[in-house]
């Protein structure tokens, strides 16, 4: 391990926004960014907040799943909750020109169809449709903006 090799250093780290096309068969492009940041890893695909899809690497992925089993250990009653959101997530792999098929039923559910945009949520990636992101984020920035100075300085 070199010197300024440290773990907070090695986490995984998706930023920024890009838009491409599905293509016919469901499949889209990864940003060569974010296949660079997950180099040789799989993916979990997942609707947590709807009507966005977001696409965990396998490394954070695994994160995921203690908490889910934590949440399970001490609120067993979460069980039926926690079958429901793990009933569609489905493991995706890129193929060899970095493109991840998203299932039809996925798509349905994220409302894609023809262009998407791939946001970059620091240790995920949230899909979404272009026109549903923007009218999300002009909703919601106003309540947040008092944030930006502590989050910021």
């Amino acid at each position: 391990m070199q010197q300024n090799d440290t773990p907070a250093m090695r986490r995984m780290k998706f930023l920024g926004s890009y838009t491409y096309q599905l293509d016919d068969k469901g499949r889209v492009s990864l940003p060569a960014a974010f296949r660079h940041a997950a180099a040789d890893q799989r993916f979990v695909l997942i609707q947590v907040h709807a009507p966005a899809l977001a696409l965990y690497p396998e490394s954070e992925w695994v994160k995921v799943e203690e908490r889910l089993q934590e949440m399970l250990q001490r609120r067993p009653e979460s069980r039926l909750f926690v079958l429901n959101l793990l009933a569609n997530a489905v493991e995706v792999s890129p193929d060899g020109q970095g493109r991840i098929l998203i299932p039809a039923t996925m798509r349905e559910a994220g409302n894609l169809d023809g262009q998407v945009q791939m946001i970059g949520a620091i240790d995920r990636i949230e899909i979404w449709n272009p026109a549903d992101f923007t009218k999300s984020a002009e909703t919601d920035e106003s309540e947040f903006r008092s944030f930006v100075p502590q989050i910021f300085g």
